[in-house]
């Protein structure tokens, strides 16, 4: 897009990207797990692993943030399983592992 001088007005291909796919909806495949899974997630220090301790389905303020989930997209709080940490993330961050 330009503007009336003809120059490029910058951020005019992202809106115009946007607007192109506003209406679409991706369907990701949701994955859900419960109590007792083992499972892995990528952090800033590379993979963890842990056990699922809990899972949340109203939105929850865990560490000085809310955590937004619904009974369709649940947020899982997750006991590492070499620090003992607690961490809490949605399913499309998590891996089963056997």
């Amino acid at each position: 897009m330009d503007d009336d001088a003809g120059r490029l007005v910058p951020g005019a291909a992202v809106r115009r990207e946007r607007r192109r796919g506003a209406g679409r909806q991706f369907k990701f495949m949701k994955r859900k797990f419960k109590v007792g899974d083992h499972v892995r997630w990528n952090s800033e220090a590379g993979y963890v692993s842990g056990r699922i301790i809990k899972v949340h389905t109203k939105d929850s303020v865990y560490k000085g943030y809310v955590h937004h989930a619904s009974a369709h997209d649940p947020q899982y709080e997750i006991q590492s399983d070499k620090t003992d940490h607690i961490a809490m993330h949605k399913g499309t961050a998590l891996h089963k592992i056997r």
